[in-house]
């Protein structure tokens, strides 16, 4: 018994009973499956392709075995690679024909047209105006980006209220200088009477 089918019983095991609760939440479980086959199929490709390569041009790092073991090690990923393919095809088809029972309408499962743009998730571009000139209800806004947006009023809140500071501290400088100028003069004055 090979590996990934040690794996694929562990992993049974180890299922939400949630998945359990339908045909097609067993054909979605399925699906997710293939998903991770597929990433495996890539991983068994690219060592496969690392096995066929010359063994003088491995590094140290590449782990790769040597002499008979290598064409070994090649033929039981080989092996494993068209297993999982074999598989992948399976369950794809598997839901293919669920998709045909259920009779599910082909607009549901139709890829979307060309150019379209999904709304937006995180920043995107201001709103822009409708016909009569007033602002578009904001309603494909992310969490993301009305974070930014309050981030950004509070940051501008808080630069308003440093320069307000600023600026009735330099008044009250100066009114106190003038003050103090004032009250020079007038004690000038007096001694000077």
């Amino acid at each position: 018994m090979s590996s990934h089918k040690l794996d694929d019983e562990a992993e049974a095991l180890e299922t939400d009973p949630i998945w359990e609760t339908s045909r097609t939440a067993r054909q979605i479980f399925a699906l997710g499956q293939v998903e991770k086959d597929i990433t495996r199929l890539l991983a068994l490709a690219a060592s496969s392709i690392s096995l066929l390569t010359l063994p003088q041009t491995d590094t140290p790092e590449d782990n790769l075995p040597q002499g008979d073991e290598r064409s070994e090690q090649f033929v039981l990923e080989v092996s494993e690679y068209f297993e999982r393919l074999d598989a992948i095809q399976v369950a794809i088809r598997s839901s293919l024909a669920h998709i045909r029972q259920s009779r599910i309408a082909p607009s549901a499962i139709n890829a979307p047209p060309p150019n379209f743009v999904p709304p937006s998730l995180g920043v995107g571009l201001p709103s822009s105006q409708d016909n009569e000139g007033t602002a578009a209800p904001r309603k494909n806004r992310g969490l993301q980006e009305e974070r930014i947006e309050r981030d950004a009023w509070k940051g501008i809140l808080d630069a308003l209220q440093r320069l307000k500071a600023e600026r009735d501290a330099q008044n009250q400088n100066g009114t106190q200088s003038k003050s103090s100028t004032n009250a020079d003069m007038d004690t000038d004055t007096e001694m000077q009477s």
